[in-house]
């Protein structure tokens, strides 16, 4: 009896301090599905809230020389209350700097018509330098990107990649998949690379995200939208900065469907079929056929071994063919490859980045200029593309 009293004692004390805990940012905020007039704002909290944004020109003038307007998480014309947060802003100018802040107000109870709010977190201002990002500009005539993929939760290997990067002339960054080895909770996914990106750049240079196979994995994988929005709602799509568009994939799982490791699970091979409809489409555009380089960034190469694989190869290839893809920027593998086109296959290049490299690449009006750099900042091997006539 004494020892479940104190068991009692012990669940109740925990419940009075989680309770007691102040509100407060937990991550973030970082940036996701940057475009020429668009931006979604991501962060999160340790109790849920409503959220918003206040933005203001990057100029000289101080934040609060004014009103700055409020941009508020919501969907279907309600505020959300979570404890995720998504605020997407629209209507933005091309090639444009913003300052921006974000603000959650802790929702203390919500019954029928009465809402009760607590206090509010923000981002730091005072005496601190507001983050800033700057909208795409399809007219501009150069452009640098940096790709890493298959870091499996190794936070420094993502130091030291990352720590080769000019971050004053460096425009996105893609995230090439398998960035952690399985989704169990939120915890796992700034523990294991987003607060280590987040710290480097992620609150004032875009991250694009082509998912890979390991976040498809646990029982929080149904989660990755929420974390990492893109502007259509899927997770393949164009992006157009410069002269480069890039054509983002969701390569999906590596085996079959059945597969006894995905429990039931999957469903993979319809996915990508309705993927290659929208890839159809899409690729008719004229944000894609008026680029002068057209660069596909997806996870899992077309080599044809494992099923996934060859899904890549049946599904996706003849349509970037047809459409003149440039290059295919690909991991998975864990190790450096580089095949030239293939008659019967693809018809250009596809270069697969290893787990301890990093691409870094630069778009110009003569050429883009893809590079492959080691830990040590060696490089390792390149490739160059002229524009497209």
């Amino acid at each position: 009896m004494k020892n479940f009293l104190l068991f009692v004692a012990f669940v109740l004390t925990s419940l009075v301090s989680v309770c007691q805990e102040p509100f407060t940012i937990t991550h973030g905020p970082y940036l996701q599905a940057l475009g020429e007039n668009g931006v979604n704002i991501v962060w999160t909290t340790n109790k849920k809230a409503i959220a918003w944004v206040e933005l203001a020109p990057a100029d000289s003038s101080h934040f609060y020389a004014t009103e700055r307007p409020k941009y508020f998480a919501a969907e279907h014309g309600s505020k959300t209350e979570s404890t995720v947060h998504s605020v997407r802003i629209e209507g933005l100018r091309p090639a444009t700097r913003y300052r921006y802040r974000v603000y959650t107000q802790e929702v203390l109870s919500h019954e029928s018509y009465i809402v009760k709010y607590g206090s509010i977190a923000a981002s730091a201002a005072y005496r601190a330098e507001l983050p800033t990002f700057t909208t795409h500009n399809p007219s501009a005539d150069h452009i640098n990107f940096a790709v890493i993929n298959d870091m499996h939760q190794q936070n420094d290997v993502i130091k030291k990649l990352l720590g080769q990067v000019d971050w004053t002339d460096n425009q996105l960054v893609f995230f090439n998949g398998d960035m952690q080895n399985n989704s169990r909770n939120e915890a796992q996914i700034f523990s294991s690379f987003m607060d280590t990106a987040i710290r480097i750049f992620a609150d004032r240079i875009p991250m694009y995200y082509a998912r890979g196979n390991h976040e498809t994995r646990g029982e929080f994988a149904a989660a990755f939208p929420r974390y990492f929005p893109t502007a259509t709602g899927k997770l393949y799509y164009l992006v157009r900065t410069g002269p480069v568009c890039f054509v983002v994939l969701d390569t999906g799982e590596d085996k079959p469907d059945s597969d006894i490791e995905y429990t039931g699970i999957a469903d993979y091979d319809a996915y990508r079929t309705q993927q290659a409809a929208w890839l159809k489409e899409a690729l008719k555009r004229p944000e894609y056929t008026s680029a002068p380089y057209k660069v596909v960034v997806a996870h899992i190469p077309p080599f044809g071994g494992w099923h996934g694989e060859k899904e890549v190869a049946e599904k996706f290839v003849p349509l970037l063919n047809e459409a003149g893809a440039q290059i295919m920027l690909s991991g998975h593998l864990h190790r450096h490859v580089k095949k030239a086109p293939e008659a019967n296959g693809w018809r250009f290049p596809v270069l697969v980045n290893s787990n301890s490299a990093i691409i870094k690449a630069k778009a110009d009006a003569r050429q883009l200029q893809i590079e492959v750099f080691d830990l040590q900042g060696k490089k390792i091997d390149a490739v160059t593309i002229a524009p497209s006539k």
